[in-house]
């Protein structure tokens, strides 16, 4: 599928975006191995998210609803079945790292696999510390999917993040939900901590301080009501656009705030943004509130260390971003990017080289220089919904019509994005 963006006259109106999917991710999983019932709303329309309902199923979980709103029937920590066939996470990440401390705990052997891209995925960033809990992991050349996991009793570690990773973190402890004792995860540098507030509400003893987290193992999780927030990077996409087009005024309601995702606010305000967050509220754990932002002059910005680690998933419609602004973007530290659906740090210079702005490629991140103009062109995703988005908002302020190429890849996360657009652009 492809798409054609016009350039845009203004980004208006007020929008809701479809749930958070790194907290939807997390509480299906959770909620398949509490006791009882478990009511989610809001719950992610992107097809990663339904790539883990479709494990959950498969692993003997009834699911209940179709759209937002789901019931997870759970069955405790020892109700899983093993499942007929394979499992297969589709293109997500979250659902095959975080499954899979799952799986190590259970009494029988699982197959867990993915699509072409998610088969590029190294993995042994989850099997060494699964392994040092006692789990048996085969993988295709000892680091890429499908993994073959063998079950059983693990033990409980306390185990080093070697870098900033909120799906390794959250392997660990889902796997130290089974494990008798106390399993300790140190992170040197703060990653989201959803994981930590969803097994707050499920009923687990968790304690964190300065940067360790403490599990107590076998502790009895109990279904509950869940309400997830709109999802925060999804909102990346609309507040560059804003930002981007002049005459621009938007307003995105009920967006997930929670303050390990906020640095992209932060930074956008550092820069110069006009951003405004009217009201704030907690459900579940978890802080979400309005959001209302205008087109600004941007100064332009450097992504370094901790930040690139908090900000990874928002870099491309940043990078885009950038070309715009007064002193350009600088990304460094982000080797992460050249394993994500595709090498990001590839894609974003090449897309952006072809709408006539320079960008220069480093080893680990990217320098783009402001004061550029955005030229029409024909762009690809790469299969990539990430880059399809960034490119879109690209597309908004360039001096004709851009094409998009295989722009179904925002479904992954977004399938919502090309309608939601559309009804906030006004066109030339």
């Amino acid at each position: 599928m492809q798409k054609t963006i016009s350039p845009a006259t203004a980004i208006t109106g007020s929008i809701s975006l479809p749930g958070d999917k790194s907290i939807s991710h997390r509480y299906a999983m959770l909620a398949a191995i509490a006791e009882g019932e478990t009511r989610i709303s809001n719950y992610s329309s992107g097809a990663d998210c339904h790539s883990t309902l479709g494990c959950v199923r498969a692993l003997g979980i009834e699911v209940e609803g179709s759209g937002a709103e789901f019931v997870i029937h759970g069955r405790g920590l020892d109700g899983l079945q093993q499942p007929a066939a394979g499992l297969d996470a589709g293109n997500s990440g979250s659902t095959i790292r975080m499954l899979s401390g799952i799986l190590a705990a259970q009494p029988f052997r699982s197959r867990i696999s993915g699509d072409e891209s998610l088969s590029r995925r190294p993995m042994q960033r989850i099997m060494k510390p699964l392994a040092q809990m006692g789990a048996q992991i085969q993988a295709r050349e000892d680091r890429f999917p499908p993994l073959e996991i063998t079950g059983g009793p693990l033990q409980p570690i306390e185990y080093e993040l070697p870098v900033p990773s909120a799906q390794v973190k959250t392997c660990v402890l889902f796997a130290g939900l089974f494990a008798e004792g106390e399993t300790v995860v140190l992170e040197p540098v703060r990653s989201r901590d959803h994981t930590e507030i969803a097994l707050r509400e499920f009923g687990a003893d968790l304690n964190v301080h300065r940067g360790r987290i403490t599990l107590q193992g076998r502790p009895k999780l109990t279904g509950c009501p869940l309400v997830v927030p709109s999802d925060l990077s999804s909102a990346a996409f609309f507040l560059a656009a804003a930002l981007l087009v002049p005459g621009s005024r938007l307003s995105i309601r009920g967006v997930g705030l929670n303050p390990t995702r906020s640095a992209l606010l932060d930074f956008l305000v550092g820069m110069g943004a006009k951003i405004r967050i009217p009201e704030l509220q907690s459900v579940n754990g978890e802080l979400s509130g309005e959001i209302e932002v205008e087109c600004s002059q941007l100064r332009g910005g450097a992504i370094s260390g901790p930040l690139t680690a908090a900000l990874i998933d928002e870099i491309p419609v940043l990078a885009v971003l950038g070309a715009a602004t007064e002193e350009g973007i600088t990304v460094k530290d982000a080797s992460e990017l050249r394993i994500k659906e595709t090498d990001r740090i590839q894609t974003v210079v090449r897309n952006l080289r072809l709408m006539g702005i320079q960008a220069e490629e480093l080893p680990d991140g990217l320098v783009v220089p402001g004061r550029q103009k955005f030229h029409a062109a024909s762009l690809d995703s790469f299969g990539d919904h990430r880059i399809a988005m960034a490119f879109a908002v690209a597309a908004l302020r360039a001096d004709g019509e851009s094409v998009i190429r295989h722009a179904e890849a925002a479904s992954v996360s977004f399938p919502e994005f090309w309608d939601t657009l559309a009804a906030i652009q006004s066109g030339t």
